[in-house]
């Protein structure tokens, strides 16, 4: 998405963002209030410094760097890791289509499952995943939203996704499952 010069603009892409924004932050946080609390911060930070905006493919970096790093102070001083709760997914409300009773439960209990190893893995190996696979940020769009070097965020993918393949959860989905994928 390009980013014009008009606050109309701004306004249409914070809006058209919104839904993965807040995905991301949930994955992040793993508290809707908090989520929710995260993303409205992040968009007015984004508002208010709306004149330095980068032009172009620049600007989704750019608002995951300032959502990422408005996530972590939220968990700096709201919720310690062992008190959070993963409880009910209040995403269902973003996705596409009611699907089938069958395929709803697969999905459901699937989600869970790689919720839950995500949710296990640590914050520096959590947030390039959760960038990369959820949001959908290029590697090099990762290293600018995070701060690192793409060498940093493509190893820190690596052993991401090494972590979650070795899960005992997640592995027990592909050899428990029949269906054809």
């Amino acid at each position: 998405m390009e980013l014009g010069s008009h606050e109309d603009d701004l306004g249409r892409l914070l809006v058209e963002s919104y839904g993965r924004a807040y995905r991301t932050a949930y994955l992040i946080v793993r508290d809707p209030g908090e989520a929710e609390d995260a993303v409205q911060e992040a968009f007015l930070r984004v508002w208010r410094f709306r004149d330095a905006l980068p032009e172009g493919d620049g600007f989704q970096p750019w608002l995951y760097r300032v959502l990422v790093n408005t996530c972590y102070s939220h968990l700096r001083k709201e919720i310690p890791r062992r008190g959070r709760t993963a409880g009910p997914d209040p995403l269902d409300h973003l996705s596409a289509p009611e699907p089938s009773p069958e395929a709803a439960a697969t999905t459901s209990s699937t989600a869970e499952v790689v919720l839950a190893a995500l949710d296990d893995l640590p914050g520096h190996l959590r947030v390039p995943a959760v960038l990369r696979y959820w949001t959908g940020l290029s590697e090099k769009e990762i290293a600018v939203a995070i701060r690192r070097r793409p060498g940093t965020v493509k190893s820190r993918l690596h052993e991401a996704r090494r972590r979650l393949a070795a899960d005992p959860r997640i592995a027990a989905l592909g050899s428990g499952s029949g269906e054809n994928g």
